[in-house]
């Protein structure tokens, strides 16, 4: 896929504009988004991804268009998972319902910068090391572990953020306001100047995204190894999340068995990049350096029909128990 340095300007400016929208017609003027504006704001960032997904497919073939694709759909469900740490933070900052836009706004931005970092490093290691799929298969069976433990239980956060090391380090050298100055970051008294809780959250929010990108942004490598496409996929999934927090802020206690459909999603892409890894194994170690063939690659139209069909059973199946539960505690009341 040749990518001219066009494409990535239209992408940026694309990006640039959402966010502007975002800044001049919703956060510039701090108020809580209603159900409805939240609902037709999500459907607004979901058309103008797809609106893209066209023009690559249009541009670059049916490959690219249905690489890209899946990569967003995996991201999107992917980033939900971020949802229940945002939710938390700005519960545990108490920041005012009417200034969460803004916050989320910033630390969506910065997530976006950090991750193109990523993506950039990751394009550059699968290039000149195909031995890193291993690792990032590894890994991503790990998480998927990890997240069939967190469905049954077994590893209980506690209910309190706790800020990440960076946050708390700059609270102990920087003098802090004891509450929020309305929605600056920064504020000036006494020729001194003070971070406030503000600010402080925005990076938390920002830096929380990081561990998120470890784990998506080697998933989405499984289904395309263009660094544009990660690109374009990780930003129309991250811009959309402000959006996507305010409609179903209510909703994510109902979706009970997200964990289960993100191990399933995860899992089934953890062995594809380590299938793929032996495909085109290089390692002295494995097979005298020779690749393994035994199990034929999933092409990306099984790869996108998985991701979509774990997503609807996850959802119909979450929304279906939680029903039901919801019956029973109202008769027994």
């Amino acid at each position: 896929m040749h990518v001219h340095a066009l494409a990535w300007i239209v992408l940026a400016g694309i990006i640039l504009t959402m966010i502007a929208v975002d800044i001049i017609g919703h956060v510039r003027t701090p108020h809580e988004p209603t159900l409805k504006e939240a609902t037709w704001w999500s459907v607004a960032y979901i058309v103008i991804a797809l609106i893209f997904g066209i023009l690559v497919w249009a541009v670059w073939g049916p490959q690219y268009g249905q690489e890209y694709l899946g990569g967003y759909i995996t991201e999107k469900a992917l980033s939900i998972d971020n949802l229940f740490v945002f939710v938390i933070i700005l519960s545990s900052f108490r920041v005012p319902r009417k200034d969460q836009q803004e916050v989320l706004l910033a630390g969506i931005v910065i997530a976006l910068i950090l991750r193109l970092i990523f993506i950039l490093a990751g394009a550059a290691l699968i290039e000149n090391f195909s031995w890193v799929f291993y690792i990032f298969g590894a890994w991503l069976l790990w998480t998927a572990i990890n997240q069939v433990r967190e469905g049954a239980g077994e590893d209980e956060e506690e209910d309190e953020y706790r800020p990440p090391s960076i946050v708390r380090w700059i609270s102990k050298i920087v003098p802090v306001t004891d509450g929020f100055v309305g929605s600056r970051m920064l504020y000036r008294h006494g020729g001194r100047t003070y971070v406030t809780p503000m600010l402080l959250c925005v990076i938390a929010v920002g830096t929380a995204d990081v561990m998120f990108a470890v784990d998506s942004i080697p998933a989405i490598y499984s289904l395309t190894n263009e660094a544009y496409l990660v690109f374009a996929a990780n930003a129309f999934s991250l811009l959309g999340l402000r959006q996507l927090y305010f409609l179903i802020d209510g909703l994510l206690d109902r979706i009970i068995f997200l964990h289960y459909g993100l191990a399933a999603i995860l899992g089934f892409i953890g062995f594809k990049l380590i299938n793929h890894a032996l495909h085109t194994n290089e390692l002295p170690f494995i097979n005298g350096g020779q690749p393994i063939v035994a199990v034929p690659e999933p092409n990306i139209a099984f790869s996108l029909g998985f991701i979509v069909v774990t997503i609807l059973i996850t959802v119909a199946a979450s929304l279906a128990v939680s029903r039901s539960q919801r019956g029973g505690e109202d008769s027994a009341a």
